[in-house]
């Protein structure tokens, strides 16, 4: 591999365990993020000389255990907060590991995990800071995926580092109530990173799978560090169903294929497996919502054909879903698997309701959904209508396109 390729993939994979490490010893998750990228630089200007190192994510490390020393050597508080650790003139990194040892990586990465995704961020910060320092991402990768300028997302980082300072929001775990309350806020940044990847809300591309891998991965890690979390695993479940079908969602031109007509041949069945095992461990555990979604995506994936789908099953969950998770787009769902199981007519009776909830006024599939009922109910001339409402509201190009063809096929 070429040495600024192998810096690139060593950066992605070790970046949230050097932050991590980093951040226990200084407390400061900015100051530990440039640490690491001084290594990364380091690494970028010494391994085409010199050659990639035989271990290169410990070199990533020790280069930025260095610079932390230094830095602390020279704000001249390194014998006040660390006296036992090492003497001004005696320092050297043996004894850094040995604090930085005191505890498992993994209980840095959740540390770091956990204030990344802090709730005195907003989620679109919570989202770039995870992308940042847990995927190693950089401020450019970042507004591309998400078709924001560059100085966006750079502010978006700046002022999310600078908000956990000034809230001296520590470098710990969570306990009790508080930590149930920070993991809905860490599965809610990484299914938000997901879905952006998978159902693109804005630009010319239905998909970007780059994100949907992301998100895949931080969940994976999740649950390899908290595996008696139920709804970690229930998440997992949900995100690896649903990337399964990925391969089978868009055309030979990129343009999107719903649910019912995809090629079931070519979904994944690697990560269907995944998937349904990640949902029989979190059903062992409890479940909660994720689950809940997990188990409507297992009914899709154990169904070989679109007609063999278990809609009435489908509609149970969404039911019970809406019972624990109330929100207007379960309802929205609901009301699709309800037209599914038991009519059009009878979906419609649980949609229009809906066109009264503020929060769905501009959201495009309201409209798209009963156009598709109104089809099925033999009233063409109104689904024309509500399929060309609904391209009016998306900000994707390539589901505006298929919108309008729906309506001109009315």
């Amino acid at each position: 591999m070429d040495p600024k390729q192998a810096v690139e993939a060593v950066w992605r994979i070790e970046a949230g365990r050097v932050i991590a490490g980093l951040a226990r010893l200084i407390g400061d998750v900015g100051q530990a993020e440039e640490l690491a990228q001084d290594a990364l630089v380091a690494a970028l200007e010494q391994w085409p000389a010199e050659g990639v190192p035989r271990n290169p994510g410990a070199w990533l490390m020790t280069t930025a255990k260095r610079r932390a020393i230094d830095q602390i050597r020279r704000r001249e508080r390194f014998e006040r907060n660390l006296p036992d650790l090492v003497h001004p003139a005696e320092a050297d990194t043996s004894d850094f590991d040995a604090v930085l040892e005191d505890e498992p990586i993994e209980d840095d990465l959740l540390r770091l995990i956990f204030t990344a995704c802090h709730p005195v961020l907003s989620p679109e910060a919570r989202v770039a800071l995870t992308l940042r320092m847990l995927g190693g991402l950089s401020t450019v990768e970042i507004a591309r995926a998400f078709l924001v300028p560059d100085a966006t997302v750079g502010q978006r980082i700046s002022r999310a580092k600078k908000t956990l300072a000034d809230a001296h929001v520590p470098f710990e775990l969570p306990v009790g109530e508080d930590r149930a309350a920070r993991l809905a806020s860490v599965l809610e940044v990484i299914y938000l990173i997901f879905n952006e990847g998978y159902s693109a809300t804005a630009g010319d591309d239905w998909m970007r799978p780059a994100l949907c891998e992301e998100a895949m991965r931080l969940g994976r890690v999740l649950a390899g560090l908290m595996p008696g979390e139920a709804e970690v695993h229930g998440l997992v479940a949900l995100l690896e169903i649903q990337a399964s079908r990925s391969a089978a969602r868009t055309g030979p031109s990129g343009e999107p294929i719903v649910l019912l007509e995809q090629d079931r041949g070519r979904w994944d069945r690697l990560l269907i497996r995944r998937g349904l095992d990640a949902l029989a461990k979190a059903e062992a555990l409890g479940g909660g919502t994720y689950t809940l979604q997990a188990a409507i995506a297992a009914c899709h994936a154990r169904a070989r054909t679109a007609a063999e789908t278990d809609w009435a099953r489908i509609s149970l969950l969404y039911r019970e879903l809406s019972a624990v998770a109330p929100s207007p787009i379960v309802e929205l769902n609901r009301a699709v698997a309800v037209s599914m199981a038991d009519g059009p007519a009878a979906g419609l009776s649980v949609l229009d309701p809906l066109a009264e909830e503020p929060s769905l006024r501009n959201y495009h599939l309201l409209p798209s959904v009963r156009a598709d009922f109104l089809l099925r109910l033999g009233r063409p001339a109104e689904a024309r209508a509500e399929f060309e409402r609904a391209a009016s509201m998306t900000r994707n190009e390539r589901e505006r396109s298929l919108l309008l063809a729906r309506a001109a096929s009315c």
